[in-house]
């Protein structure tokens, strides 16, 4: 399966007015197209040395827990504020349409890992920034960053520059 865009249902004004959706549940829904998704992540990234896959809350959960099966590692959730039980970092930041609060277990795994960051979507980039320098606080190696696709008119892509990036889809 090539094509993974016929996948990806088009919200008009969602969550508010002139925000263009892009709903990634007709994918993940498809056993076909979900399946070959992760395994097109998994051949992207078979050959790294990976300790860890983290994953972004809430969506990026769906797409790294996967890959981490997949790739015989561990998962990493990065969550919204208060939605972590033990001892977190925190960080806020913009995105396109206010501001948010990102948390990881301040053990999440060991200073030194090298980790994967998977997420379902790029827009302007914030929410992947904060990410990043949250698995930096911990000590962390981001080797790489998985995503599902890449919204390019907003250039996220500048805002995370150093950062090796893959993108199954651009829109």
């Amino acid at each position: 399966m090539s094509d993974f865009s016929k996948f990806i249902r088009e919200i008009p004004n969602f969550p508010k007015q002139g925000v263009s959706y892009k709903d990634i549940t007709p994918l993940l829904g498809n056993r076909f197209a979900f399946n070959a998704a992760i395994e097109v992540f998994v051949n992207r990234f078979k050959s790294e040395r990976i300790d860890v896959v983290v994953g972004i809350d809430a969506r990026g959960f769906i797409l790294a827990s996967a890959l981490a099966h997949r790739l015989s590692i561990g998962f990493v959730p990065i969550r919204k504020s208060g939605k972590l039980p033990f001892d977190c970092y925190e960080i806020t930041y913009d995105l396109e349409y206010g501001t948010d609060t990102l948390a990881i277990h301040q053990d999440a795994f060991p200073r030194g890992s090298r980790v994967l960051i998977c997420d379902d979507v790029l827009a302007t980039g914030g929410t992947l920034s904060a990410s990043i320098e949250l698995v930096k606080k911990l000590g962390g190696d981001v080797i790489g960053i998985a995503l599902l696709l890449e919204l390019t008119e907003f250039e996220g892509r500048k805002k995370v520059t150093g950062q090796p990036i893959f993108s199954l889809l651009e829109f």
